[in-house]
C-alpha cells in the first residue's frame, strides 16, 4: 500500500532523548528535586549532538517534568494541573478561532459544569454551602455593575470547582474561564443579563443545598444553555 496515509513519521532525535529521560523519571531514576546530567554527559550517554538535548529539555520543561535556570543543570520537578491545561492554550485558540470550535469548547464546558453542580448538590458539606452563599450573595450585590459583576459570576463558578477538592478541576475552571473570556463578555453587554444570571445562580444554589442533584444539574444546563443562545444570538446581529 502507498500513499500519504502509510507513510510511517521518522521521529527526531530529541523525542527519542525525551523518551529515555521520562523512563527513568518513571522507574525512579531520578526524583523530584534531582538535577540532570549536564548537557555533555547526556550527548555522551544518548549519543546525541547538543541541539537534540537542549530541544529536548525544552519540550521537557513545556511538559513541566523539568526546571531549566540559565548557569545551572536541569533539574526534575512534578508537573501540575496548570501545566497540563497549559499545554492545550495554543491548541485551544486555535479551535476558538472558529464557530464550530467555539461551539466545541461550549458543549465541554457544559458538560464539566454540570458535572461539578452534581458532585456539589451530592457532597457539599456546610462550609462548603456557606462559602457558595457567601460567593452568590456577592453576586447578587454586584448586579448593575458590569465589571463587579463579572468578577462575582466567575466567582460563583469557581467556588464550584473548589468543593471536589480536585486540582484538575480548578485548573480546567481557570482555562475554561480564559478561552471563553470574549463569550462572557458579548453576553454581560446584553441589557439585563445580569438580573438573569443571578437568578440561573440562585437556582444552582438552592439545589445544591437542597440535595438535589437532577435539580442542580437542570439548573446548570438550563443556565448554559441561556448564556449561549444569548452568545450566538449577539454573534449573528454582529455579522449582519
Amino acid at each position: 500500500m502507498t500513499g500519504a496515509s502509510s507513510l510511517i513519521r521518522r521521529r527526531r532525535l530529541y523525542e527519542d532523548v525525551v523518551e529515555r529521560l521520562e523512563r527513568m523519571i518513571h522507574a525512579g531514576e531520578l526524583q523530584p528535586g534531582d538535577q540532570l546530567p549536564s548537557e555533555r554527559e547526556l550527548m555522551l550517554r544518548f549519543g546525541v549532538g547538543r541541539p537534540a538535548i537542549r530541544e529536548a529539555l525544552f519540550a521537557m520543561q513545556r511538559m513541566g517534568l523539568v526546571v531549566v535556570s540559565n548557569g545551572e543543570r536541569a533539574r526534575v520537578t512534578m508537573p501540575t494541573p496548570e501545566t497540563l491545561v497549559s499545554e492545550l492554550s495554543g491548541a485551544a485558540r486555535l479551535l476558538l478561532s472558529r464557530p464550530e470550535g467555539v461551539r466545541q469548547f461550549q458543549q465541554a464546558r457544559c458538560l464539566f459544569e454540570v458535572g461539578l453542580a452534581q458532585l456539589a448538590a451530592r457532597h457539599a458539606g456546610p462550609a462548603d454551602i456557606e462559602r457558595l452563599r457567601h460567593a452568590l450573595d456577592a453576586n447578587r450585590r454586584a448586579v448593575g455593575d458590569p465589571q463587579r459583576f463579572e468578577r462575582t459570576d466567575q466567582e460563583f463558578h469557581f467556588v464550584l470547582a473548589l468543593l471536589p477538592r480536585n486540582p484538575i478541576f480548578v485548573a480546567l475552571h481557570e482555562a475554561i474561564v480564559e478561552w471563553l473570556t470574549e463569550q462572557r463578555r458579548a453576553v454581560l453587554r446584553t441589557p439585563g443579563i445580569d438580573k438573569r444570571a443571578y437568578r440561573s445562580h440562585e437556582r444552582i444554589f438552592k439545589a445544591i443545598e437542597a440535595r438535589d442533584p437532577v435539580g442542580a444539574e437542570a439548573a446548570m444546563r438550563t443556565h448554559l444553555d441561556a448564556t449561549e443562545a444569548i452568545f450566538w444570538g449577539t454573534e449573528a446581529t454582529a455579522g449582519q
